[in-house]
């Protein structure tokens, strides 16, 4: 693998997996990726083919194409996420029925969320378990990175979906409020080798070291928001013992936990650990992840809410804001599971026209009535515009658009 000396990548697999497991593993490591989608289930019909056995709205896809040159990519009807990172999700329906029959919303928390793969599939799964009766927290601490979240949630269109932008160490304050609590960690990204050459750039011994101490902070942190019986489902995308199964003993052991009993070697290709299950390029379609999951066992099962200590960026689903005399429409309701077609007056788009309207270029059809206009491609949402007479004003927000050139 350029940038990384073979033997380097040989002692980290043989580490993770022993010498028979990782020659499989060396081998596929010279293959290309492998191009993934996961279909919103709220707004398009999954097609024939599946090919991703813990996510039924997963597909693998046979090349990859230009997504950002398909309308129906920015009207949320998809979001293209590995593979293997779809695996967190299937942890987390496995363990839903417990949540059942609560009296209240069930409460979620993905603490470490952009740019949103994960969210947006905790937040399928969640409303066809528990319909409105859910509420997702997605955090992302870095503020740029947050930015990015909160527009993939967005279009991603469900209402209760929160954005956040917090230190962990923010959430303690909202003792035993999470019932799951999903932490993707940062880590030293030894299963994006494949696919990103700066994660082979960043990797060293001192990465993993510094990873695994500064897991274990994040953790800490944010482990009094989550109630005793609740879950963490601990994920990584490294294949780093330090940072995956000790992590989770530690947790157990410093925190008050166990890990549940689940047997990963029903999952088709994944390696079953102590703790958990590695999924490792060779054995699956996608790159490398670590999952486990943990119940956690101390504090107490009530809940205890601290000040207002959370910096949110999105939350519940703005319609429209007032200007001047003109009620002006969301972006954000147009491409929401919940969108106003009966409301506004809708107009279907061609693809070029589609395209030059995401591009926030000038559209112009004759014949539709003035006022506000829902604009759509195969009958799917894209945003408005203002019909003014003799042109439309587009009102398709400026940092979602397309920005390379038609």
């Amino acid at each position: 693998m350029q940038g990384l000396d073979d033997r380097v990548l040989m002692d980290i697999l043989e580490r993770a997996v022993g010498p028979d497991l990782a020659s499989t593993a060396f081998d596929a490591f010279s293959q290309s990726p492998s191009v993934s989608i996961r279909y919103n289930p709220f707004k398009l019909p999954v097609p024939e083919g599946n090919s991703i056995s813990w996510n039924k709205y997963g597909v693998i896809l046979q090349e990859r194409p230009r997504f950002v040159m398909d309308p129906l990519f920015h009207a949320g009807c998809y979001y293209v996420q590995d593979s293997s990172a779809m695996i967190v999700g299937h942890m987390v329906r496995e363990y839903l029925d417990r949540f059942e029959g609560m009296g209240r919303p069930v409460r979620v928390l993905d603490l470490c969320a952009a740019p949103g793969g994960k969210t947006t599939d905790l937040a399928a799964s969640l409303r066809q378990r528990f319909g409105d009766g859910f509420l997702l927290v997605a955090n992302e601490v870095m503020r740029a990175r947050a930015s990015v979240l909160s527009d993939n949630v967005a279009v991603w269109g469900d209402p209760n979906v929160t954005v956040t932008s917090c230190d962990p160490k923010a959430f303690s304050k909202l003792e035993g409020y999470f019932d799951i609590i999903v932490a993707d960690v940062p880590c030293s990204g030894e299963g994006m080798f494949r696919k990103d050459p700066k994660a082979v750039e960043d990797w060293s011994e001192e990465a993993v070291v510094l990873c695994s101490a500064r897991q274990k902070r994040i953790l800490a942190d944010a482990w009094p928001s989550l109630r005793k019986g609740g879950l963490l489902i601990y994920s990584t995308c490294t294949f780093e013992e330090a940072e995956n199964d000790s992590n989770v003993e530690w947790t157990a052991k410093e925190l008050g936990a166990e890990p549940t009993a689940y047997d990963y070697s029903e999952l088709p290709g994944v390696i079953p650990t102590r703790n958990g299950g590695l999924l490792m390029p060779g054995f699956v379609s996608g790159e490398g992840q670590y999952v486990s999951v943990l119940e956690k066992t101390s504090g107490s099962g009530s809940t205890r809410l601290g000040p207002e200590v959370l910096h949110t960026l999105r939350s519940g689903l703005v319609k429209g804001s007032v200007k001047g005399k003109d009620m002006v429409p969301s972006a954000d309701w147009a491409v929401s599971i919940f969108p106003p077609k009966d409301i506004y007056p809708t107009v279907e788009l061609d693809r070029d026209t589609a395209l030059k309207f995401l591009h926030r270029d000038g559209i112009f059809i004759e014949g539709q009535p003035e006022g506000y206009l829902l604009v759509c491609f195969e009958g799917h949402p894209l945003g408005f515009v203002k019909n003014i007479g003799r042109r439309w004003n587009n009102l398709h927000p400026q940092n979602r658009r397309i920005r390379i050139d038609l």
